[in-house]
C-alpha cells in the first residue's frame, strides 16, 4: 500500500495504521465487487488479482471503463463525494481485496496533505481521461481510436512503449468495442487490418504492440 501513488509520500507508521483499520477479502473469479447504483460505504485497496470496471448506460449499452491490475485505490470517489457507485466491479481472476469503513478512509486522507494531493491529482488525470475520450469520438475515426486504446493499455501515452509491448491484460474484441465506443464486428476487422500491416500481433491471448510508431499516428499522437 505505501508504494501506490496516493501513499507514497505518506510515513510507513501512518499507513500501517490505516491498513490496521481495514480487512482482507478475498473474491472468487466472477464475484462482484459492487454494482452500479449501489451505496458507496467502503474504500478498496487491490492487493492481487485483477478487477474489471464498467458501466450501463440507460439503454442498457456496457460500456467497459478499466481493468485494475497491481496495487491501487478503487471506489473512492463514491466515497468522498457521497454518492452512489457510478460503476460496477467484478474480479475477472480470484481477488484479494482490503476493504475500509469509507468514513475512516475519508478521516485519514483529511489528516494526511501529501495524500490529498495525490489523490486530487489522480482524479485529474481521471477527468482529463473523460475529455480525452469525448474528442477522440469526436475528431477520430473508429481506426484512430482502436490505435489510441491499444497504446493507452500499455503507457499514458506521455511516453509511448517501445515496440514489441505486450498489453499487461486479457482484452477481448467486445471490450475494445466498448472502450473505443464502436461494434465489436468492426473492431475485429481493424484488429484484423492491424495484423495484416504488421502493426499489431498476438501472444497467447494477449497483444503485442509491434509497431508503436505506425499506431501513433494512426492515433494522432
Amino acid at each position: 500500500m505505501s508504494g501506490s501513488p496516493i501513499m507514497e509520500s505518506v510515513s510507513s507508521a501512518s499507513v500501517r495504521q490505516l491498513a490496521g483499520r481495514g480487512s482482507v477479502r478475498e473474491y472468487r473469479r466472477g464475484t462482484y465487487l459492487f454494482h452500479q447504483g449501489d451505496e458507496a460505504p467502503e474504500v478498496f485497496f487491490l492487493q492481487d488479482g485483477r478487477v474489471e470496471v464498467s458501466s450501463l448506460s440507460a439503454t442498457g449499452h456496457r460500456q467497459l471503463l478499466t481493468t485494475l491490475e497491481g496495487s491501487q485505490f478503487f471506489g473512492e470517489i463514491g466515497v468522498l463525494g457521497d454518492l452512489k457507485r457510478t460503476s460496477t466491479a467484478m474480479a475477472l481472476v480470484d481477488s484479494e481485496v482490503w476493504v475500509v469503513d469509507g468514513e475512516v478512509f475519508a478521516s485519514f486522507i483529511s489528516k494526511e496533505p501529501a495524500a490529498s494531493r495525490a489523490l486530487l491529482r489522480a482524479l485529474a488525470r481521471q477527468v482529463t481521461a473523460h475529455e480525452s475520450l469525448v474528442d477522440d469520438l469526436l475528431f477520430l475515426d473508429l481506426k484512430g481510436r482502436v490505435a489510441k486504446r491499444l497504446l493507452g493499455l500499455v503507457s499514458d501515452l506521455e511516453n509511448l512503449p517501445s515496440d514489441g509491448a505486450v498489453i499487461p491484460s486479457v482484452v477481448t474484441h467486445a471490450d475494445l468495442a466498448s472502450l473505443c465506443g464502436g461494434s465489436r464486428e468492426n473492431v475485429t476487422r481493424i484488429l484484423s487490418d492491424f495484423q495484416r500491416r504488421k502493426l499489431i500481433d498476438r501472444d497467447g491471448r494477449r497483444y503485442v504492440l509491434v509497431n508503436v510508431d505506425g499506431l501513433a499516428k494512426l492515433a494522432g499522437l
